[in-house]
């Protein structure tokens, strides 16, 4: 009876270590599974969008405040900010799995009362593919399914930039992120899909990725087009010099509504909606540019 016993146990270690998964994440700490979550409390939009991608979203308890997609998510409690989450929801939603950013804080203190915290920040398209692989490995996602996500991210970012005409090409972009004003620089995910598209960026790689910039700098760059969000537009006129500048004269400002932002700044699974988003504003103004250059009738 106790050989009996004692090989049981073993073959249930056995499939207990099996089972268990080592992720690294960008911390560069090694968080261990011992088996695939079922109750998962993501507090950063991109995560718990690529939680959903991977056909996982029924194993989310909760999430941070900003998270708004897709809409099956609405009604999950909401648990502070990505950057400062409600530390006591977290705790009485009892995770198995905490997603979080690397600049977010508590992940200490969750680790401190027992939950596992796997921190992951994606900065560029290398990274969505490099954390949804790791996510889809914490959820026991089998890589062909999270490979196949991958796939139709990237044919759909091309399949946008094929959709460009040739005279759409080449034009120069400021991209504003952010009220201070922070723009999108050649480093970051978004100036990665600009390149894509064949656009060229204002705001050198040098810079960082969202640097604050000078907006007397965007004045002497004098940018062909301008992409910003509603809540930027409203007040950009009213900068020294911007009412002069020629893509303001000229109407060639796409200012996109709050959803379509959330997709455009979030290095996530949506980044194929997002450059069709950009596509279509380079495509758009492109014709405006070529309407506004037409020799004008007399009265």
């Amino acid at each position: 009876m106790l050989k009996r016993i004692l090989a049981l146990c073993a073959l249930w270690l056995i499939v207990s270590v099996a089972q268990a998964v080592v992720l690294r994440d960008d911390r560069q700490v090694d968080v261990t599974l011992a088996k695939p979550p079922q109750r998962i409390v993501s507090l950063l939009p991109s995560l718990t969008e690529t939680v959903c991608a991977l056909g996982q979203c029924q194993k989310l308890v909760g999430v941070d405040r900003y998270s708004n997609w897709p809409e099956g998510i609405a009604k999950l409690p909401r648990m502070g900010g990505g950057i400062d989450p409600n530390i006591e929801s977290v705790i009485a939603a009892k995770p198995d799995l905490v997603l979080m950013a690397t600049s977010a804080r508590g992940a200490e203190r969750f680790a401190s009362l027992g939950l596992t915290v796997l921190a992951l920040e994606p900065r560029s398209h290398a990274d969505v593919q490099r954390v949804m692989r790791i996510v889809a490995q914490a959820l026991d996602v089998p890589v062909p399914e999270s490979d196949r996500v991958w796939r139709h991210i990237e044919a759909a970012v091309d399949a946008a930039a094929q959709s460009i005409p040739a005279q759409a090409k080449g034009q120069r972009v400021y991209f504003e992120v952010s009220r201070a004003p922070y723009g999108a620089s050649e480093s970051s995910f978004i100036g990665e899909t600009l390149q894509r598209l064949s656009a060229r960026n204002i705001l050198p790689a040098s810079l960082g990725p969202f640097p604050k910039i000078n907006p007397e700098f965007v004045v002497r760059a004098q940018p062909d087009i301008i992409m910003v969000g509603d809540s930027n537009f409203a007040d950009m006129t009213t900068r020294p010099g911007w009412q002069n500048m020629r893509a303001i004269r000229t109407q060639r400002v796409c200012h996109f509504r709050p959803e379509e932002s959330d997709v455009l700044v979030r290095a996530g699974p949506r980044m194929a909606e997002a450059a069709r988003l950009m596509a279509k504003c380079l495509t758009d103004k492109a014709e405006t540019s070529k309407a506004n250059d037409q020799p004008k009738g007399r009265p």
